[in-house]
């Protein structure tokens, strides 16, 4: 998805908003005019999950668990404050923050623009967003604020571990605390086992094979490379699917997309500075600082799409605020990015 070597965004990455807003049109459109195609997708479910869509998602998730290096995390001794900030801001505050953002703005700011029933699907979506760090894009970040890459990966990695054993009970709680919804516990374990631990098992065995009879740097430069085209593909085919089926509310409460923008743009920029200030008081170097705050501020939202789906459904407000996420992703990013490039000498020399 990136050109990480030279620290720019590639093509597709630097453009992803415009491509989710076409996928929106054009999910919306065959939904709205051709409802037997929907029809026909629907049929191939099971237990409320799209197989179509499942395949899709699990094929997406495995390009960006190739990225993560566990060796990597045998070095985090060196430097463990900037990791410790990262999983504080990930799991301490993020979900927390954002839960309460989502309910605040969903059943009394915007209360009277939206129905109730949507109101808890969209907090669930949102909440969804808060509870998955980001991982392959934050690398992407990382590089364009020219920040350390390397441990950068060390984050992504140790979180992509953590996000296996906190996701399930923290959704759980969040999703019943302010939605009410009884949401199964096994359900979204076995989400995120699926979804996140299947792939990182297939990468980790992959990287393995591969490096030892190839070696690291074929790996990284031909290998991954070669497949890394899945990721965006996989997501744009599961966008146009997921719009399919949510035709009808779009073209009658359009303004929500906007609506449920608002609340995730601003917890973005919340995490972001907290993560901001926190690394300047605790003195933390800018190349490591950088990531530290791009990885709660982004979210993994192949993975939030993906839970979205299993526990509500596609034509859900829960996976509409999810696919939201990803709209304004790029751009409050980049923002993001300007801001810790110019202030990168209030941190100190950057150790790369």
């Amino acid at each position: 998805m990136s050109k990480e070597g030279k620290g720019e965004l590639d093509f597709f990455s630097k453009y992803l908003s415009i491509w989710v807003a076409v996928c929106i049109i054009i999910g919306t459109a065959i939904g709205y005019f051709s409802p037997v195609i929907s029809g026909t997708l629907g049929r191939f479910e099971v237990a409320n999950v799209s197989i179509p869509v499942a395949v899709v998602l699990l094929l997406m998730m495995y390009p960006i668990m190739l990225k993560i290096k566990f060796s990597e995390i045998l070095k985090v001794r060196r430097k463990s404050k900037p990791l410790l900030l990262t999983l504080i801001l990930n799991w301490a505050i993020k979900p927390f923050t954002m839960a309460l953002i989502a309910w605040l703005f969903m059943r009394f700011i915007f209360a009277s623009f939206i129905p109730p029933a949507l109101q808890q699907e969209y907090i669930a979506g949102m909440i969804l967003l808060g509870l998955a760090p980001c991982t392959a894009m934050v690398l992407v970040w990382t590089y364009l604020a020219r920040g350390n890459i390397n441990y950068a990966l060390i984050q992504v990695a140790v979180n992509d571990l953590i996000i296996l054993v906190l996701f399930a009970p923290l959704g759980k709680f969040l999703l019943d605390v302010t939605t009410g919804f009884p949401v199964p516990f096994n359900t979204i374990f076995f989400s995120v086992l699926f979804y996140v631990a299947i792939p990182l098992l297939l990468a980790g065995l992959t990287r393995w094979v591969c490096v030892s009879r190839k070696g690291e740097k074929w790996f990284e430069n031909t290998f991954i490379r070669s497949i890394e085209w899945v990721t965006p593909v996989g997501l744009l085919i599961t966008l146009i699917l997921i719009f399919i089926f949510q035709g009808d509310k779009i073209i009658t409460y359009p303004i929500h997309i906007a609506l449920i923008a608002i609340p995730l743009i601003l917890q973005t920029y919340l995490i972001f500075y907290l993560g901001y200030f926190s690394a300047k008081r605790l003195k933390i170097p800018y190349a490591e600082a950088a990531p530290s705050t791009f990885i709660g501020a982004s979210n993994f939202f192949e993975l939030s799409v993906a839970v979205a789906l299993i526990l509500f459904g596609m034509d859900s407000g829960a996976t509409l605020a999810t696919v939201v996420g990803v709209l304004v992703e790029v751009p409050v990013m980049l923002s993001l990015v300007r801001i810790m490039k110019t202030n990168r000498k209030k941190f100190g020399s950057p150790s790369f």
